[in-house]
């Protein structure tokens, strides 16, 4: 497999910050799409709604009806709102999953596995968490602009220390 090009290092440190904004947003959003789910789908039967009749911030029950579950609250539908907002940012988290996956040079498995993190509760911080890891130990390891200043003594026995040239003469 082809490593990365040295000139995208860059490209790479900007697009780990974007997967790694990208993944908590989209983690705490299927969360919240998750309990969203086990309160309208259990018997408890709920959803949230904001403003309406039951105040700013409430929970109105759901009930069967002839086509399916219907909500009995008024206001604006705060459970809906949740469902597409994390779609919506699901599609921002592929792509963000893909330029990580595009610069870095992975195997395909590897792109499979950043997708499922939007859709498998919990596993996008995990996600997250691995890929600044290795992404972070791989430029380390291989950009020489990223040094912290510090050599290992094996390098600075093979560099002459800077003297100047009187002091050489005398």
């Amino acid at each position: 497999m082809p490593e990365p090009k040295v000139a995208s290092f860059p490209a790479i440190r900007g697009a780990l910050k974007f997967y790694q904004i990208a993944s908590i947003i989209t983690g705490v959003m299927l969360l919240l799409l998750v309990t969203e789910m086990v309160l309208k789908y259990t018997p408890i039967h709920l959803e949230l709604f904001l403003g309406g009749s039951g105040g700013f911030l409430w929970f109105a029950p759901v009930v069967e009806g002839p086509e399916g579950l219907e909500s009995t609250g008024d206001g604006l539908n705060l459970s809906l709102g949740i469902l597409v907002a994390h779609g919506w940012f699901y599609v921002v988290y592929l792509f963000s999953c893909f330029r990580m996956w595009s610069l870095m040079r992975w195997r395909f498995p590897r792109l499979i596995m950043l997708a499922l993190g939007g859709v498998v509760p919990l596993l996008s911080f995990f996600m997250e968490t691995r890929v600044a890891r290795d992404v972070k130990s791989y430029l380390a390891a291989r950009d020489p602009s990223a040094g912290s200043g510090t050599q290992s003594p094996a390098e600075s026995e093979a560099q002459p220390t800077s003297t100047s040239t009187t002091e050489g003469i005398r």
